[in-house]
């Protein structure tokens, strides 16, 4: 990794999992997990390679090329009534980005009504394989956000909140093209924060993820083949009370070689009510920064004004 990485943790999780919870392993990872997400807003994540083989994403990203590779008349049959989750290509603000989202892509029936859309004839390699890393990335989800509830030391019954704030799967696949001109870097996706609860993130060789520090300074992620990249959305620095940073992030392209990547959103219902818990809430240090909300006003809300500070100016207190 480059020096500049070298300010964003990189946590092995080989080895972690729910059958530890509670154990002096599980509390160290967790502690480190939280003060990677208060100090930057994401870290890069090792895993187990029996849990998620390396084969299982190289499997993915073929399955993509050959999705994208698809003619545009058949890509555009994918409409989705969520935001930002229909087929989209060469928009003006993102003129190297082609995108899909699908939700809950872990369940069986949506993984096939997709791939059967893309390919009448069926795509069950692509499909399993879909449904199978998704299930693996939410899993992992839950995982850490368990261990942020502990790290916290919130009662049991902040359980339940956790359980709200990841009932949902929303997974994204992207490619982006070759910028026109080599010489130079294109944006291929604007600054922005997640809208979602926590985003997981895997990419093929390519880099181009860059990530604003606190400190309002730009540094591109040096993402190893085996990795992934944790990173904190809205709803969650909400939830934690601004304890957790949500960073704001961005794609650049250069080189000669498409980029491919694909994402897990953790999202709450859209009736779920969100409010921070009172134990993270300290009048004299952390004072209460966001009232309390439900999942679907607060997307309505961006998704009409698109403000770079949503959540400030819907949330703030």
């Amino acid at each position: 990794m480059g020096s500049e990485n070298e300010m964003i943790p990189c946590l092995d999780f080989s080895g972690v999992d729910d059958n530890i919870e509670g154990s002096e392993e599980w509390e160290k990872m967790s502690g480190k997990v939280r003060e990677a997400l208060e100090s930057y807003g994401c870290f890069i994540l090792m895993y187990d390679k029996n849990k998620i083989p390396k084969s299982l994403c190289e499997n993915m990203l073929l399955g993509m090329k050959e999705l994208f590779d698809l003619p545009e008349e058949v890509k555009r049959k994918y409409v989705s009534t969520r935001p930002y989750s229909s087929y989209k290509s060469d928009c003006p603000k993102f003129p190297l980005t082609q995108t899909f989202g699908i939700d809950d892509a872990f369940v069986e029936d949506n993984a096939l009504a997709f791939t059967s859309l893309m390919w009448p004839q069926g795509n069950s390699t692509f499909c399993e394989t879909m449904k199978t890393l998704s299930s693996k990335m939410h899993e992992l989800s839950f995982l850490i956000l368990k261990m942020i509830k502990d790290s916290y030391n919130l009662p049991k019954q902040y359980s339940s909140d956790i359980e709200d704030l990841k009932n949902t799967g929303h997974l994204r696949v992207m490619k982006y093209k070759i910028p026109k001109t080599n010489q130079d870097c294109e944006i291929a996706l604007l600054p922005h924060t997640d809208k979602s609860t926590l985003t997981m993130l895997y990419q093929n060789e390519v880099q181009g993820l860059h990530v604003q520090t606190k400190a309002n300074k730009w540094i591109q992620l040096n993402i190893p083949q085996e990795g992934f990249v944790v990173i904190v959305g809205d709803i969650l620095k909400a939830w934690s009370n601004g304890r957790l940073h949500a960073p704001t992030h961005k794609v650049m392209m250069c080189g000669e070689k498409e980029r491919y990547s694909f994402a897990e959103f953790t999202l709450p219902k859209e009736d779920v009510k969100i409010e921070v818990p009172s134990e993270l809430v300290d009048d004299e240090v952390h004072p209460l920064r966001y009232r309390s909300f439900t999942y679907g006003d607060y997307l309505k809300y961006y998704v009409s004004t698109l403000k770079e500070n949503a959540l400030e100016a819907y949330l703030g207190v």
